[in-house]
């Protein structure tokens, strides 16, 4: 978890005399309102918002590229508004394929505090650059509907809110779109009129998939306030399969570390394919652009080492989680893969490295034949015999000499790691 010396050593790189320039080099703006007025309001200090609704118990790395870049905002002096949605959270934004289902009101409020938590570890509530939590669920209670209707819908056309990509996909989808995922739009326009009447808030940051959402804010402004304001959106990060991260993929990468443990945070970043790393180094990390000038020249010349890999693994686990974390699941990494003593793991650590590789659960006293097994390592007993007698088995990186063996002298924590060759690794948890 982030702590307050980490979020003071965090600095925007100096070689970039503009925000906006370094934001762009990084890979951080897919599209924008005028870049010319963009950057002109970026010369002073402005006060700026991104949401983030609690359609489930955590944050995610879609996320983190908002909050990564909401810092770089506010180390450059700008004022962060971070708006976890207690009342949009109630209805979620439309999928493009299916509706959502709809949370209860008592769970959706412990997701708020939750969120609410995780925004704390990366942006600075304290300071001359203060940022502020504000939830979407104060000024929407106190609206009737008729009040609503009459006060904000009546500024928003129909046709022009049929047109936004997720709306026009649900449309022509046979699931079609209910009123209430149809009405997402309208509330958050209504989120950016609010915070600009509040507290002076001229831009909003999201990802480029929510830019119908985005324009929905600045239109509202424009229309009731008659001012023009600023939108910044990220592009989406995807996987070499082209799907973005994300908890609706299925694949997500959670920030909360019940979810996804900062040993499978590190092998996650670790295995980022070379095509990738320099562009996830530039986003997810605060290193400068002539530090990763030279990762990109080892990733060129010596792609083996995987040098690259390993900063990027360090560095993001240590953001979302703390440097002990981060160091822990290196030396998890290098324990199981690369030669060094997984004895001298804490159970936690361990725990965590070994249900991310094949496991088994198997009674006390089992036979390491039996083990192979059960863990998918061997087909068949006979499979595992013939493997041990070719000296290919290893029980805590113990070679097994006999057929005979059983699994014994556990781990820590009464855990163990089988593994046949080098590369084919498994967890054994006892009944």
């Amino acid at each position: 978890m982030a702590t307050k010396e980490s979020l003071r050593a965090q600095a925007n790189d100096p070689s970039f005399e503009h925000i906006l320039d370094e934001l762009k080099w990084r890979g951080l703006v897919a599209l924008s309102t005028d870049e010319d007025e963009l950057r002109k309001a970026l010369s002073g200090q402005i006060t700026f918002y991104c949401g983030f609704d609690p359609t489930a118990p955590s944050l995610h790395l879609g996320n983190l590229v908002q909050l990564l870049t909401m810092r770089r905002l506010q180390l450059a002096g700008h004022l962060p508004l971070a708006l976890v949605g207690g009342a949009t959270g109630l209805i979620g934004d439309p999928k493009p394929t299916a509706e959502r289902t709809l949370n209860d009101r008592e769970t959706v409020g412990e997701w708020v505090e939750k969120l609410a938590d995780q925004n704390r570890r990366f942006l600075d509530f304290e300071g001359e650059h203060a940022a502020r939590m504000v939830n979407n669920l104060d000024w929407t209670s106190g609206y009737s509907a008729i009040d609503f209707l009459r006060e904000i819908g009546k500024h928003f056309r129909v046709g022009k809110m049929l047109s936004k990509d997720a709306v026009s996909a649900r449309l022509n989808s046979d699931s079609g779109i209910s009123y209430t995922e149809f009405s997402y739009q309208v509330l958050q326009g209504m989120d950016f009129l609010e915070l600009y009447q509040r507290y002076g808030c001229v831009m909003q940051t999201g990802g480029s998939d929510q830019w119908g959402n985005l324009t929905a804010g600045t239109d509202l402004v424009h229309k009731v306030e008659g001012k023009s304001v600023h939108l910044i959106a990220t592009p989406l990060i995807t996987n070499a399969d082209g799907k973005k991260f994300g908890k609706s993929e299925g694949n997500a990468i959670w920030l909360d570390a019940e979810l996804t443990s900062p040993y499978a945070m590190y092998q996650f970043w670790l295995n980022t394919d070379d095509a990738d790393v320099i562009d996830r180094l530039k986003v997810f990390t605060f290193l400068t652009r002539a530090e990763i000038a030279e990762y990109e020249i080892m990733v060129r010349d010596e792609p083996f080492k995987r040098e690259a890999q390993r900063r990027l693994a360090l560095e993001v686990t240590e953001l979302v989680h703390s440097r002990q974390e981060a160091e822990a699941a290196r030396d998890a990494a290098l324990a199981l893969f690369g030669g060094g003593d997984v004895r001298s793991l804490d159970h936690k650590t361990l725990m965590s490295a070994l249900v991310e590789l094949p496991n088994a659960e198997v009674p006390k006293g089992v036979s390491v034949i039996e083990a192979l097994v059960a863990v998918g390592l061997a087909s068949s007993n006979s499979d595992a015999r013939r493997a041990i007698e070719a000296g290919s088995v290893s029980v805590n990186q113990q070679k097994i000499e006999s057929t005979e063996a059983i699994v014994e002298d556990l781990l820590v924590g009464g855990l163990a790691l089988i593994s046949k060759g080098k590369k084919n690794l498994a967890g054994l948890f006892f009944k």
